[in-house]
């Protein structure tokens, strides 16, 4: 059966897009068929970490809000992109970059309802494992539907006193709307901290699991969102983390 799971963080810059790539492509080398939806309309960027270029984006989730197509045709297979050793396929359906695009968004809004039907129609129409949905940071209509249709919730959060405040909100809302499981996941973690202390202190702030406890990593601040880090650095610490977390959340 497929799923659908939700990356999200309350605040932006914790590393949700770069996480939700990294998550993707681990589950498409253990040979699932995912899609990787951005829905982060007003500031999108999963493509650049997932090779797609601007100039091949003929057709965007936009386009499918506004009517224009229907949402199987702004898929783009972006398999071959990310690397050696996807033993599945992985897709995109990216978000417009282009400004006067981004701001109609702002300015006119969309029907949220049309995601739910677009999701459905993805998983049936690229027969599809797992659906994961690049939210939008902070919470609005979008990101209250997301996680509301979602099997599995994660949520990205700093050790950071507004990423403590704001994360709190969407474990909250979360709960409220009975997500089936929602995992917290600290990235970009100081490494002079202790991991161990700054997951217990995660998990009895919020009484929710922490999946992982990511550390600062100059190797990925250098890879610099130019391909996707677990695929660059199979071996790294981090990338053995996020292996785990991906399995659990299409498992669990």
């Amino acid at each position: 059966m497929s799923k659908i799971i939700s990356i999200h963080s309350f605040r932006g810059g914790t590393g949700k897009s770069n996480t939700s790539a990294n998550l993707s492509a681990l589950m498409a080398a253990d040979g699932l068929r995912v899609c990787v939806v951005d829905t982060d309309i007003q500031s999108p960027g999963i493509h650049v970490l997932l090779g797609l270029q601007e100039e091949d984006m003929k057709l965007t989730l936009n386009d499918y809000l506004w009517g224009r197509c229907d949402i199987k045709d702004a898929a783009y297979d972006v398999t071959a992109n990310v690397g050696e050793g996807i033993k599945g396929k992985l897709f995109l359906v990216p978000s417009s970059i282009k400004v006067s695009d981004i701001a109609r968004i702002l300015r006119e809004h969309y029907d949220v309802g049309l995601l739910n039907d677009g999701f459905q129609r993805l998983i049936e129409a690229l027969n599809l494992d797992v659906l994961v949905v690049d939210t939008h940071p902070g919470l609005n209509d979008e990101t209250l539907l997301s996680i509301a249709i979602s099997d599995s919730l994660a949520i990205i959060m700093r050790p950071d006193q507004q990423d403590f405040q704001g994360t709190s909100v969407t474990v909250e809302v979360a709960r409220k709307l009975d997500v089936p499981r929602m995992v917290l996941i600290v990235n970009k973690t100081p490494t002079i901290f202790d991991m161990d202390q700054v997951r217990r202190r995660v998990e009895q702030t919020y009484n929710c699991e922490v999946a992982a406890v990511l550390p600062h990593s100059d190797e990925m601040m250098a890879l610099a969102s130019e391909g996707v880090f677990v695929v660059k650095f199979p071996k790294h610490s981090i990338a053995n983390q996020l292996r785990e977390v991906a399995r659990s959340l299409v498992n669990g």
